[in-house]
């Protein structure tokens, strides 16, 4: 049986523990002779080759700091510096930089630099209507920084800047007044987000509206607002769907 073993000077070797037995031995024996093949292996000799691999223990030292582009473009938008297009919004003037707007929005760069660029654009300031300059200049910031900052009556905000984002085709930020307006679904507020929803095609929100409203608690306290009866008046065809929802199998909690 073959065995690993360490000779009196301590190095280890491989062997077996047993001979052969003769009867065995003399079965190998051929015109009174025997082949033997050794295989040896040297292993107390070390080879040093130099290498150009960076060690994870080099690489550790190494500290890679996150990016802070968005401050960078933040900073630029705040500055003003090389700004080349003007923006009247609501009686007041924000400048920016057309080529990160065109980048940014589809809408932009078509009215920017395509077609669609309206005359006397690059002379003169771009008149932006429906829109508050407090929601502009959030619009702004987003697209310079893929950020929004912290906002006070967030869902009043959101809505507004849901609709200014699906009007300049900015999915992103579209998707985030979405997800931040499901969490502000109450009875005081449904009746108002349930119909932007419809209306620009927010089908995670809607549907979030449609299930709280399939808690008769919830629908109870918002039939005898006034904010119902309006939504009543101004959205029949979305309240017919309501109706059909409601009326199907667990939908009500």
């Amino acid at each position: 049986m073959k065995a690993d073993t360490f000779d009196g000077a301590g190095f280890r070797s491989f062997g077996y523990e047993k001979f052969v037995r003769r009867c065995d031995f003399e079965k190998l024996i051929r015109d009174d002779s025997f082949t033997i093949r050794c295989d040896i292996v040297v292993i107390d000799e070390i080879r040093a080759e130099e290498s150009t691999e960076i060690t994870t223990t080099t690489a550790a030292v190494v500290t890679v700091p996150p990016s802070d582009l968005n401050q960078q473009l933040g900073d630029l938008l705040e500055s003003e510096k090389g700004a080349d297009v003007v923006f009247e919004v609501g009686g007041q003037t924000l400048a920016a930089h057309r080529c990160v707007l065109a980048a940014r929005s589809p809408v932009f760069k078509a009215e920017l630099y395509g077609l669609m660029k309206e005359g006397g654009t690059a002379a003169g300031a771009v008149h932006i209507e429906d829109i508050e300059p407090r929601v502009f200049k959030v619009l702004l910031r987003f697209m310079y920084t893929d950020s929004l900052p912290e906002m006070e009556e967030e869902d009043v905000m959101c809505q507004h800047l849901l609709v200014a984002a699906d009007r300049y085709n900015l999915e992103r930020l579209k998707l985030i007044c979405e997800e931040k307006l499901c969490r502000h679904i109450s009875v005081g507020t449904v009746w108002n987000i349930l119909p932007l929803a419809d209306q620009h095609h927010c089908d995670g929100l809607k549907k979030a509206c449609f299930d709280f409203l399939g808690s008769l608690a919830n629908l109870s306290a918002v039939v005898a607002s006034d904010g119902f009866k309006h939504l009543c008046r101004s959205c029949p065809s979305l309240m017919e769907e309501l109706v059909v929802t409601l009326a199907l199998p667990g939908s009500h909690a």
